[in-house]
């Protein structure tokens, strides 16, 4: 009989994404590669409707910044402090092909089975709060396996359970993000003695969650995460992309360092540019990606009249300025961004995977990053390492790539070679070696 897994949606319904989508989205595709019959449990803001055809309908609405009236908030706040203390039911959406889902990201519609709660992710935090517990989820018929792919306080009843933990960063440098470190702290705990098992994305990820939150070894399995940028992207022939990064942003092939990620302190950002300021070379650098917490800080480096952001009334980059951002761009138009770089800058403070270094190698454009985290253990030799508090050390690595054309040579024939051991069949070797252990009882 096919086993049945259920994933949770929390960060499929991110308007841009995350690396935890990213993430979700292989793994659900991989189970379904498996064989596994698949489902996501979303959140929904406001209560189901009856009507089928208009459940349908919700769950795509996106309705992430839609203003609720003062009643509606009441009853919202009310829900969540009574916490669902007996668990909740989600109920299941079949999709009647009335919603076009064309243009939706990722293969995760294919799922078999979609169910939807009202503000199933936020009562579960709420739940847990309360009582100390995950909240319980109900189904017709339970699935054998509940993974949810970041710490969230919810379990499947009668089901396997499991969890990814992609990094203890909050704890490891708490100071970098904006987690409630309290709470954070006691959900890993507490996810740590009450799952099944516990996934993680690297080794080192997996010796920290071992030894900090004192997890027997046998407990926590590494399963890496796979690149893999689709075929039709990484052979687009290089005119066409040069000229898709020309006539969009008015830049020349390998005449550009890029960056692209979260904009967050972890991401050393500000360092980055005092060292690709002080360096001062002669190609532009570009920042892919919109500021988040504490992003401020990074702009007021930025912010002036010499190498000021990119401006929103502008639709091209203006020659003499040394920096750009963009909030965002498309993804085939950022691999194409990361295909024309001279090198991707990624000197991150801390990783549990480090998905844009893996991603960038693989299109064969040189990387820098860091000595910290993860980052060493997937990037291998084909990146250049640098300590990422040593502004000197990067400002001179900096230096480097923009004028040592045989070190660039060198990196960008490294980077695919070591990107084959993150492909997709090894992911899908190592998952399935995951679930089969899971429900033959071995692990």
């Amino acid at each position: 009989m096919v086993k049945t897994i259920l994933y949770d949606g929390l960060n499929l319904s991110m308007q841009k994404g995350t690396g935890v989508a990213t993430y979700t989205r292989g793994l659900i595709q991989t189970a379904r590669n498996l064989d596994y019959q698949t489902g996501i449990v979303h959140s929904v803001q406001g209560k189901l409707p009856k009507d089928p055809m208009l459940r349908e309908v919700v769950l795509f609405d996106d309705n992430a910044l839609r203003k609720l009236g003062p009643v509606a908030l009441g009853r919202r706040w009310l829900r969540r402090q009574i916490a669902a203390p007996l668990g909740i039911k989600p109920t299941q959406i079949p999709l009647t092909g009335t919603v076009i889902t064309k243009s939706l990201q990722g293969n995760v519609m294919d799922s078999e089975f979609l169910y939807a709660n009202n503000d199933v992710f936020a009562l579960a935090r709420q739940h847990f709060k309360v009582f100390g517990k995950s909240l319980p989820l109900s189904f017709d018929k339970a699935p054998d396996l509940f993974h949810t792919t970041y710490p969230l306080p919810l379990r499947a009843r009668k089901s396997l359970n499991i969890c990814t933990i992609h990094d203890l960063v909050p704890l490891r440098l708490p100071y970098l993000t904006e987690d409630n470190k309290r709470y954070h702290y006691k959900l890993v705990r507490h996810l740590a003695k009450t799952a099944d098992h516990i996934v993680t994305v690297s080794e080192t990820s997996r010796q920290d969650i071992i030894k900090i939150l004192n997890v027997d070894e046998k407990r926590v399995t590494n399963t890496y995460q796979a690149v893999h940028v689709p075929l039709d992207l990484r052979n687009k022939p290089q005119d066409v992309a040069a000229d898709e990064i020309a006539g969009i942003f008015n830049l020349d092939w390998k005449k550009y360092f890029l960056f692209f990620g979260a904009f967050e302190p972890k991401k050393n950002l500000s360092r980055l540019v005092e060292a690709y300021l002080s360096a001062k070379v002669d190609i532009p650098l570009i920042i892919v990606g919109a500021p988040g917490w504490k992003g401020d800080q990074t702009q007021l480096l930025i912010d002036d009249e010499r190498f000021r952001f990119y401006s929103q009334t502008e639709n091209r980059i203006v020659p003499g300025r040394r920096i750009h951002r963009f909030d965002f761009v498309s993804y085939s138009l950022l691999i194409s961004l990361v295909r024309g770089a001279r090198a991707v800058l990624f000197p991150s403070l801390y990783e549990g995977f480090g998905l844009p270094v893996l991603e960038s190698m693989q299109l064969g454009t040189p990387v820098l990053t860091s000595t910290e985290g993860s980052v060493p253990e997937i990037a291998g030799d084909a990146a250049l390492l640098i300590d990422p508090y040593d502004t000197d050390s990067l400002r001179n690595a900096v230096k480097a790539l923009a004028n040592d054309n045989d070190l660039c040579d060198h990196l960008a024939k490294l980077g695919p070679k070591q990107a084959e051991f993150f492909s997709p069949e090894r992911y899908h070797q190592a998952v399935g070696a995951l679930y089969d252990g899971l429900f033959n009882g071995s692990l």
